[in-house]
């Protein structure tokens, strides 16, 4: 399509827009993804219909195709990038209306490790998932998980890590809460190139998750039988 024949997004009904929405958020049009949410808001739509139809539907599309090998990290970035402009607007609605969250995740790369792209990635995808992700960024001692534990109350611990070096700090993370009776309290869940399940399993984690993709889908399972667990007590 040429620059003068340019799509007028004001012009699709609702269920069109919504469905070029998901393509701009495929391709990490961040201003289309703007106006799109600008358009069903004016259009009487409610924050959290916006959040979970045109947002959420539109990443969970990005999270399959990028577990499949069709999307690579750069454009899944991109993709999250034009997510998060949307949710710039919506933020301060949705608490306004105290829109429902999935759930509530502090996340962090471990001390030593200033990694920081996978564990960007997955914040971003757990964000367009509808969860709450408090971003606690690189190089974090113990205190720092436990402090962010404690301000937030979060469900799930998420830890990162890319180096052979630095996997093992995360057991002193797990041992850490163990010794103060809270390990149970959370779902912790990690990830990083040089990780695998044997190893989340001898650490104590909860899963380990290989990339973004199965973070949200993990996360999400977590979720679910956290709420069950709740309803039959």
């Amino acid at each position: 399509m040429s620059d003068e024949e340019e799509l007028d997004l004001n012009s699709l009904d609702d269920e069109e827009l919504v469905q070029q929405m998901h393509d701009d958020l495929y391709d990490g049009l961040k201003e289309e993804v703007e106006e799109g949410v600008n358009i069903l808001l004016s259009r009487g739509w409610l924050p959290y219909r916006v959040l979970t139809e045109a947002l959420v539907e539109g990443m969970r599309i990005v999270g399959v195709d990028f577990r499949d090998g069709i999307l690579f990290v750069p454009e899944v970035l991109l993709a999250a990038n034009s997510m998060k402009a949307g949710m710039t607007i919506l933020r301060p609605l949705l608490a306004e209306t105290g829109a429902p969250r999935l759930g509530k995740m502090v996340i962090g790369t471990v001390k030593g490790d200033i990694h920081d792209i996978g564990k960007n990635l997955v914040a971003m995808m757990m964000e367009g998932a509808g969860f709450e992700v408090i971003n606690i960024g690189i190089n974090n001692p113990v205190e720092n998980y436990l402090e962010a534990i404690e301000e937030h109350d979060p469900d799930i611990l998420g830890m990162s890590a890319l180096l052979t070096t630095t996997m093992p700090y995360m057991k002193v993370v797990i041992d850490t809460m163990k010794e103060k009776g809270i390990r149970d309290d959370y779902v912790v869940l990690v990830g990083g190139a040089p990780l695998n399940e044997e190893f989340a399993t001898a650490i104590g984690a909860d899963a380990y998750c290989r990339d973004a993709a199965v973070a949200v889908e993990t996360a999400k399972e977590f979720m679910v039988r956290k709420h069950n667990q709740m309803a039959a007590v």
